[in-house]
C-alpha cells in the first residue's frame, strides 16, 4: 500500500513510530505496536504502529512520521512511501522468556541489547525487560553476559597497555569528588587511566559536571586516544562516545520507578570498565544512612559479586568500603566541587582533609594492586607524589590536553545569590543526611548551574555555637535562591545537638 508523508514536526526522543489514521489500520489489520517496514526507493525503515482516531493528526490515506523516521528515509512532508508488513523482533520472544523466569543466554541478551539501541524495542517493551530482571533476579552466568552484550554492542577503548587503570563509586554521597584527585596522582606515577564519567542524575554534581567547569569533557574517541597518549590518562564525559551504548538506554527505563536490579548495576558499571581495557579495577562502596548502601553487609555483598563478574572478564580488583555518613569536602555542586579539588592538589591550608585522605587511599590501594609499591606503602607513595606537586602539574597537563577553561580556583565563579544557615543552639554535628543536601542543591539550580549549590562550614562531630554558619548555599537564580531555602525550612538535613 502506497501512502503520503506526513511530517508530525516532532521527534520522539528513540523509537521509530509512525502514526496511521485509525480506519487505514483497521482495513490493513494493523494493531497498536505491530510493525511495518516502510520503503522510499532504496531506503527503509522497520517502525511501530500507532493509530490516529482524528482526521486531522492523520487523514486517510497518510502516514505520519516522527524526526527520526524522516531521517532514515530522507523523507518531507507529502512524498509518498510504501508500507510492508514485519515481523515483530525476535527479542519480544526472549523477553517474554525472562518474564517466565528462564535464564537467557549471550546471544539473547545480545539481540535485546541490539534492538534496543537501534530503537526497533518501545519503551514499553524493554521496560518489561527490566522490570523481568527485577522481579525474576539474574544468575551470575546471565550478569556477566549482559556485560560482555554491552561490551560487545558499543565502542571499545583499546589502549594495548599492560596496566590500564580504572575507578567507580556507585554513589549516593554528595561531593566525594575523589576522581579528580586519584587520576592524576596515578598517571604521574606512570600508570594509564582512561577515565570516563557520568553526568549527574539525583547528585549536585557528577565527576563530568564537575571537571566541565575546568576543561572540555566532550571528547570523540580519536581525541580521547590522543589526549591519553600524550599525557597518560583523561577525564572524559562517558556520553560522548559509544561506550556500552545499551547501558544509556537501560538506564532511561530504570529510572522513572527507580528500579536498580542489582545484575543491571553490576553490568552497567563492570562494562563501562570493559569497554576502555581496564585491567584494574577499584570500586569504592560508601556505606551510611542516608547512602545507597546503608549496611555493612550489604555492601560486603556487592563487593563479592563484583570480584566474581571480574574474575570472569578477567580484570583484577579491589573492593573498598568507605564511610558515606556524610557529603565527603566542602563544595557540592560542579564549581564549588572543582574548587575543592584544585585545594587538595595545591596542598592548600583550607583544602578539604577528608577528601585529600579518601583520596590518597585510594590511590595507595591501586599502586599496591599494580606492584607500583609494596604492601603498606601505597598511601605513603601517593602521599609523596601530592605533597611535591607532581600531582598537580598532571592534572594541569590532562586539563590542557583536553582544552582547558579555568586552572586558578580563585577565578571560578559561584553563584552571586547566596543563603547562609546558622545554628540556632550550642552543640555537636550529629548528622549531614546527603540526601537532603542533593535536594537542597539541585533546587538551588547544580548541576546544570555550574556556580550552585552548598558550601559545608561545619562537618560530623563539629562543636558549633549558637549563631555559627554551618553551610551557605549558592544560587544563579533568586528564583531557585527561595526555592532551596523554603525546601531547607521542610526536611531534617543538618542535625545540631
Amino acid at each position: 500500500m502506497r501512502l503520503s508523508v506526513k511530517d508530525m514536526d516532532v521527534a520522539t526522543g528513540g523509537p521509530m513510530i509512525a502514526v496511521l489514521n485509525e480506519k487505514d489500520a483497521v482495513k490493513l489489520d494493523l494493531h497498536l505496536l505491530d510493525r511495518i517496514k516502510i520503503r522510499r526507493g532504496k531506503r527503509e525503515a522497520v517502525v511501530v504502529v500507532d493509530y490516529a482516531k482524528s482526521e486531522k493528526a492523520v487523514p486517510r490515506g497518510a502516514i505520519g512520521l516522527f524526526e527520526e523516521v524522516l531521517d532514515k528515509l530522507n523523507a518531507r512532508n507529502r512524498d509518498e512511501v510504501s508500507i510492508h508488513f514485519e515481523e515483530k523482533p525476535k527479542s519480544l520472544g526472549y523477553i517474554k522468556k525472562k518474564l517466565d523466569g528462564k535464564e537467557l543466554n549471550y546471544d539473547e541478551i545480545r539481540a535485546i541489547l541490539n534492538d534496543a539501541i537501534c530503537n526497533n524495542l518501545t519503551e514499553v517493551e524493554l521496560t518489561y525487560y527490566v522490570a523481568a530482571n527485577y522481579t525474576r533476579g539474574m544468575s551470575l552466568k546471565e550478569t556477566v553476559a549482559l556485560t560482555r552484550a554491552m561490551i560487545d554492542t558499543g565502542e571499545k577503548l583499546d589502549l594495548k597497555r599492560r596496566y590500564v587503570v580504572d575507578k567507580h563509586c556507585i554513589g549516593g554521597v554528595c561531593g566525594n569528588r575523589t576522581t579528580p584527585v586519584v587520576v592524576p596522582i596515578l598517571v604521574a606515577a606512570g600508570l594509564t587511566v582512561p577515565k570516563t564519567s557520568s553526568r549527574s542524575i539525583t547528585s549536585p554534581a557528577g565527576t563530568a559536571d564537575t571537571m566541565e567547569v575546568l576543561t572540555d569533557v566532550s571528547l570523540s574517541m580519536k581525541q580521547i586516544k590522543n589526549v591519553v597518549n600524550k599525557v597518560g590518562g583523561c577525564m572524559v564525559w562517558g556520553g560522548a562516545v559509544d561506550l556500552a551504548p545499551a547501558d544509556d538506554t537501560i538506564i532511561n527505563v530504570e529510572h522513572p520507578l527507580s528500579i536498580d536490579a542489582e545484575g543491571q548495576l553490576l553490568s552497567s558499571i563492570m562494562a563501562k570498565k570493559g569497554s576502555v581495557s581496564a585491567t584494574h579495577v577499584i570500586i569504592d562502596i560508601p556505606v551510611g544512612r542516608d547512602a545507597k548502601i546503608e549496611s555493612r553487609k550489604e555492601a560486603m555483598h556487592l563487593g563479592r559479586e563484583f570480584r566474581k563478574i571480574a574474575k570472569f572478564l578477567k580484570m583484577k580488583m579491589e573492593v573498598v568500603i568507605t564511610d558515606g555518613s556524610q557529603p565527603i569536602g566542602n563544595g557540592m555542586g560542579p564549581a564549588l566541587e572543582a574548587i575543592d579539588i584544585i585545594k587538595v592538589l595545591k596542598n592548600s591550608p583550607d583544602a578539604p582533609q577528608d577528601l585529600r585522605k579518601k583520596s590518597l587511599m585510594m590511590a595507595g590501594v591501586i599502586f599496591e594492586m599494580t606492584g607500583k609499591a609494596r604492601k603498606g606503602q601505597g598511601r605513603k607513595m601517593a602521599e609523596g607524589i601530592i605533597n611535591s606537586g607532581e600531582a598537580c602539574h598532571k592534572f594541569m597537563e590532562i586539563i590542557n590536553a583536553q582544552g582547558a577553561k579555568i586552572t586558578d580556583e580563585r577565578k571560578i565563579k559561584l553563584g552571586e545569590y547566596k543563603f547562609n544557615l546558622r545554628s540556632k543552639r550550642n552543640g555537636v554535628v550529629k548528622h549531614i543526611s546527603n540526601k537532603a543536601m542533593a535536594k537542597i542543591s539541585r533546587l538551588a539550580g547544580s548541576p546544570n548551574d555550574k556556580g550552585a549549590g552548598i558550601y559545608l562550614w561545619k562537618k560530623k562531630f563539629d562543636k558549633v555555637k549558637k549563631g555559627d554558619v554551618l553551610f551557605t548555599i549558592y544560587s544563579e537564580s533568586k528564583q531557585n535562591l527561595k526555592f532551596a531555602v523554603e525546601v531547607m525550612g521542610q526536611i531534617d538535613g543538618f542535625v545540631v545537638g
